[in-house]
Formats: C-alpha cells, sequence, structure tokens
C-alpha cells in the first residue's frame, strides 16, 4: 500500500478517525486532491498511444507530466498540513506564567494559525489548477475513460472545498483582520473557479455519453 507520512492508508484512517487532532480535513483535502490527479494520469495513459486519438497524443503527454507532479504536490501538502497545525497546538501549549510568556504565547498562536491557513491555501491552489486538466482529458480523452476524467473533476473540487474549509476557520482565529480578509477573498476566487472547471467536467462527460 501507498503510505501517507509514513502511514499505510489503513493508518492513516485509524488515526484519521481517532480524537488525535491531525491528521484532519486539510490532510484529507490533499489525498483528494492527489486522487483527482492521478486520475487525470489515468485518462492520459488510456489515451497515449491509442488508434484513434493521434491528434491530442502530444496534449495528451504534457498533462500526463503536469498532474504527476500535481499529484506529489497535493501528497506532499496533505503532510504539510497535519505538521502546520501541530505548530498551532504546540504554541497552546507554550508557557503562560508571567506578562512576556503571555505575550511571546499569544504572538506564536497568531503566527501559527496563519502558517495553518497558508498550507491549505496552497493545497486549494494546487487542486484548481488541475480542474482545467480534468474539464479538458474528460473532453478530449480515450471516451471509456470519460468518467475517470470527470470523477477527478469531482476530486479536486472536493479538495478545493475541503481544503478553503481550513483556511477558513484558521483565518478566523487571526486577529489580523487585513491578513484574515484576504485569505477569505482568495478562498472566493479558487471557489468561483473550481465551479466553473467542474461545471466544464461535468458538461463534457454529458456530451461523451450522449
Amino acid at each position: 500500500m501507498s503510505d501517507i507520512g509514513g502511514r499505510t492508508i489503513d493508518a492513516f484512517l485509524a488515526q484519521l478517525a481517532s480524537d488525535a487532532p491531525t491528521p484532519g480535513g486539510g490532510a484529507v483535502a490533499g489525498l483528494a486532491g492527489a486522487n483527482g490527479a492521478a486520475l487525470i494520469e489515468m485518462v492520459c495513459n488510456l489515451t497515449i498511444g491509442k488508434v484513434g486519438y493521434e491528434e491530442v497524443d502530444e496534449r495528451m503527454r504534457a498533462i500526463v507530466a503536469e498532474a504527476t507532479a500535481g499529484r506529489a504536490a497535493l501528497l506532499d501538502l496533505a503532510d504539510r498540513d497535519a505538521t502546520a497545525f501541530d505548530g498551532v497546538m504546540a504554541a497552546f501549549k507554550m508557557p503562560k506564567d508571567t506578562d512576556a510568556q503571555k505575550a511571546e504565547r499569544s504572538l506564536a498562536i497568531q503566527r501559527e494559525y496563519e502558517a495553518a491557513a497558508v498550507v491549505p491555501l496552497e493545497c486549494a491552489k494546487q487542486a484548481a489548477a488541475l480542474m482545467g486538466l480534468a474539464a479538458e482529458v474528460t473532453k478530449i480523452g480515450n471516451a471509456q475513460a470519460a468518467s475517470d476524467g470527470s470523477s477527478a473533476a469531482q476530486c479536486l473540487s472536493a479538495a478545493v472545498w475541503c481544503a478553503t474549509y481550513n483556511v477558513e476557520i484558521n483565518a478566523a482565529a487571526l486577529k489580523d483582520q487585513a491578513k484574515a480578509q484576504a485569505l477569505r477573498d482568495e478562498v472566493s476566487a479558487l471557489r468561483a473557479s473550481t465551479q466553473a472547471q467542474l461545471d466544464a467536467a461535468n458538461q463534457a462527460f454529458a456530451e461523451r455519453i450522449a
């Protein structure tokens, strides 16, 4: 079995189901996105070299390379998300016996919450960047794998939403309202672009099976 952060998939899910604070939704977002990227690769590999798809062969080869890189990045972000939130938990455990310690702890908590928002934002951006490829392979890839292309889009869309929920909850803890609003603005833009590409993938799928 593949592993996530040194854990088998079974072990990852067992820890996810436990009362441990990590891994959580952010790590799941990375994993969902990696699944979407892998499905894009699948469609490409079922198209490359196949009779009737010669005109898109070169494009499929380019897409598969991009999706492979995206898959690796998203798996890395799944691990980084858990690490980032561990930083938040560590900050809360800092001593607070003196005014100086309280001030240092407060700054650390804010710093770690911001880091914990930035990592899932990266995940959402990475997943959103692959959405267009999912729609494209659904439209021009092997018709027999159109369901895999549209499934890729659904996985990537889920990754964007799961990741951006984590951005929002960590942004809500920030005292710097300008930073928090900037994060929320990026979330809104990512969700809008993701929905547009998901609609395109769904339309492409409907056309392939019509």
